[in-house]
């Protein structure tokens, strides 16, 4: 990894308190993404967003400008690393290097491991893995000249016990973690300021399970308690312009992280008592919104939630203490410097933002980045912990 150095000097006009932060999202046409997109836009950043579908991709930028927000995005498939790579440029070039680079891209395949075909396994295992780790080589590069940044990972609480039926999934987040850790040893040892965190949500209603294949008859569905998006693209800001290294999110997948630790046999036993009926669903809203996209992206713009708003929870009071702890420590760093207010926004009822007119916004596949200066610094410090079962599945035909 070479030497961090900083070579970036603010222009004479534009005073470095005046450039706005930039965060660059994959995975950003829908669910996390696109709703932790929308949150650091009303927090003053502009957005960088990166999918596969362009519909999606105006979408979110039309949450990213009515939040007050600048952006731009740029068409690629994560697993692509050389898209990804001029995705990044193409990024960069319009609202200059990435303060914050989030890895949200991810899918999924539903069902036994003897009938999930070996190329929807693999392709699982490409976008969920190997796109994070193209991700987090994309965001290096961008940030190890200018020794400044925050790479979040969005992993899952289903790497402290796999969940069954997901198998490729579990195996892929389980890779994020271990691979994170390793990147933030490499960091360490070269005395770098860039940081990496790793984020562990529990089960969220997003579009996830309408676009994962099912070879189990029906939809797959979140495994209870469920959450809405907005919990973790809060816990998500906080990850950016926080300290931790790993961090949970709700208490439920605290308490799971620990339960795994202290006794992997009761965590074992937990997950034994999932019947595979309670991972999918007959619900009308959840076969009408069934759309299984590994290879393609979707033909529909389905939004940030998924079709399980009704069992799904607005908010976690550990995500709200972990913002607030991190307000209360706040302190100078090299790093980035954390927006007034962290105070969990209220959940949104809309599922599909317009869409701006085709090629709005779109980032010209061009390298290059403008002089920007590194931003300023005061970055906090919440209190971290591990995580537990989540909530990501599939379902093939």
């Amino acid at each position: 990894m070479p030497e961090p150095k900083s070579d970036r000097a603010a222009p004479p006009s534009l005073p470095r308190a005046a450039l706005p932060r930039v965060v660059i999202i994959t995975g950003g046409s829908s669910g996390i993404g696109r709703c932790t997109a929308g949150l650091f836009a009303r927090r003053g950043w502009s957005v960088g967003l990166i999918a596969r579908g362009p519909a999606g991709l105006r979408a979110a930028l039309d949450d990213v400008r009515a939040a007050g927000g600048a952006g731009a995005v740029a068409v690629a498939d994560v697993a692509d690393a050389t898209a990804l790579e001029q995705a990044a440029r193409a990024l960069t070039a319009q609202l200059g290097p990435a303060d914050a680079w989030i890895n949200a891209a991810g899918n999924g395949v539903y069902g036994r491991l003897l009938d999930v075909p070996e190329a929807e396994f693999r392709r699982v295992t490409d976008v969920t893995y190997m796109g994070t780790v193209n991700g987090v080589r994309a965001a290096l590069r961008i940030m190890l000249p200018r020794d400044a940044g925050a790479i979040v990972n969005v992993c899952s609480g289903i790497v402290f016990h796999g969940l069954p039926l997901m198998s490729s999934y579990v195996g892929a987040k389980a890779a994020v973690r271990g691979f994170g850790q390793s990147i933030q040893v490499e960091l360490k040892l070269a005395r770098s300021r860039v940081r990496l965190a790793t984020v562990f949500p529990p089960a969220v209603n997003t579009p996830f399970f309408s676009h994962a294949p099912s070879y189990m008859g029906f939809p797959a569905r979140p495994v209870p308690p469920v959450y809405q998006p907005e919990i973790v693209a809060e816990a998500l800001y906080l990850a950016a312009t926080g300290r931790c290294r790993e961090m949970t999110v709700t208490s439920v997948v605290t308490a799971f992280s620990w339960v795994a630790r202290l006794s992997p046999a009761l965590a074992a036993w937990l997950m034994g008592r999932l019947r595979f009926d309670a991972q999918l669903s007959r619900d009308p809203a959840a076969l009408a919104a069934e759309e299984p996209c590994l290879f393609r992206p979707p033909s529909r713009v389905l939004g940030v939630r998924g079709p399980f708003n009704h069992r799904a929870r607005g908010w976690s009071a550990q995500v709200r203490l972990l913002g607030l702890l991190q307000r209360i420590s706040a302190r100078p760093d090299a790093g980035l410097t954390p927006a007034s207010g962290t105070a969990l926004p209220a959940p949104s009822g809309a599922e599909t933002a317009p869409q701006a007119p085709s090629g709005a916004g779109m980032a010209p596949q061009a390298p290059g980045s403008p002089s920007r200066p590194a931003p300023a610094a005061p970055c906090p410090a919440p209190a971290c912990s591990g995580a537990p079962a989540d909530a990501a599945s599939g379902r093939p035909r």
